[in-house]
């Protein structure tokens, strides 16, 4: 009986411990969560699939998703922040989440950059400027000319706050120009209204922009962000002499804290993941340029870009409460 008592008061105490922590040099010895941000089907969403596909046979444990929207994807983005990081959560973050929302939220649930571990840069992504056929410019030293003339221009984005409204703003703030934004509910009702004449100019990102411009149904001007190779003819605002030497980058994250062993094989699965040739295709297809870059590089790009579009958004007065 004595034994029975001590026994039970054994299994007691080891209930009411916490769990041990896993072994970092046995990871992973279950699946993954890949808590994604973005509506099932839409760009994000599509690259962290293809992503979880790959990195889940390199690591010899599936991952699956879970797609939270809402909040411009800064709520998904916080659930992630609040996720344990133990790395069993992890998500694919882009301009918006992890550098344009510190830019723009003065509320902003988290720190994009001490909330998370930086797994590595995904790949690079152009917001292409275009235009219709008829517009009276064909490049950015057209349309500063144009403006210098007194036209009065417009310009569409899909949102404030939206890479494409900072992308144009950088453009006024570095060459003089004035350009009205004129905000739209989504990419799609733009690019409807660009091909409709509704609007003439705007600024659209690559996947959508690229069959418009080689059917002709719109022109490009410049590509804010490194050349596309989706669009190779297309000069960047660096190349046109606008100042911006900024990439538009797409990387991987997990919860801050992570285990350096844990971050190092999540890093690798994803380096060997972007050097696979069908995922290579597919997010080129996307308008997305794979381009692996260490977790902690990344991290300082992060601080650096985050630091320079905060003044972008200070001096065009963009803020979203």
């Amino acid at each position: 009986m004595k034994l029975r008592i001590v026994a039970f008061s054994l299994l007691a105490v080891s209930a009411a411990l916490p769990a041990r922590a896993e072994d970092p040099a046995a990871y992973p010895t279950h699946r993954i969560r890949m808590l994604l941000p973005y509506a099932a089907g839409g760009g994000g969403d599509v690259v962290g699939r293809l992503l979880a596909d790959k990195m889940g046979k390199t690591l010899g444990q599936s991952i699956y998703i879970e797609n939270h929207t809402g909040a411009a994807g800064t709520l998904g983005t916080q659930m992630v922040a609040t996720s344990p990081n133990d790395g069993y959560t992890i998500t694919v973050g882009g301009m918006t989440t992890h550098v344009l929302a510190p830019a723009i939220y003065p509320k902003l649930p988290y720190d994009s950059i001490k909330d998370f571990t930086t797994i590595g840069r995904v790949g690079v992504s152009a917001i292409i400027l275009v235009a219709t056929k008829d517009f009276a410019a064909n490049d950015i030293k057209g349309l500063i000319a144009l403006a210098k003339k007194g036209e009065a221009i417009q310009y569409g984005s899909w949102g404030v706050g939206s890479t494409g409204q900072f992308c144009a703003e950088i453009l006024m703030q570095q060459t003089g120009i004035k350009m009205e934004h004129v905000p739209f509910n989504g990419i799609a009702k733009l690019a409807g209204d660009l091909l409709g004449g509704h609007i003439s100019l705007a600024t659209l990102d690559v996947a959508t922009a690229t069959p418009l411009v080689k059917d002709g149904s719109i022109k490009a001007l410049a590509a804010c962000g490194e050349r596309s190779p989706s669009l190779p003819d297309v000069a960047s605002y660096k190349e046109q002499g606008v100042a911006f030497d900024r990439s538009l980058s797409w990387a991987m994250y997990a919860p801050a804290g992570l285990a350096p062993p844990i971050a190092q094989k999540l890093s690798a699965a994803l380096k060997d993941a972007l050097g696979d040739a069908a995922v290579k295709e597919k997010l080129l297809g996307l308008g997305i340029t794979p381009q692996f870059v260490p977790g902690d590089e990344q991290r300082d790009i992060n601080a650096r870009d985050i630091a320079a579009w905060k003044q972008v958004a200070k001096d065009a007065s963009i803020e979203v409460k």
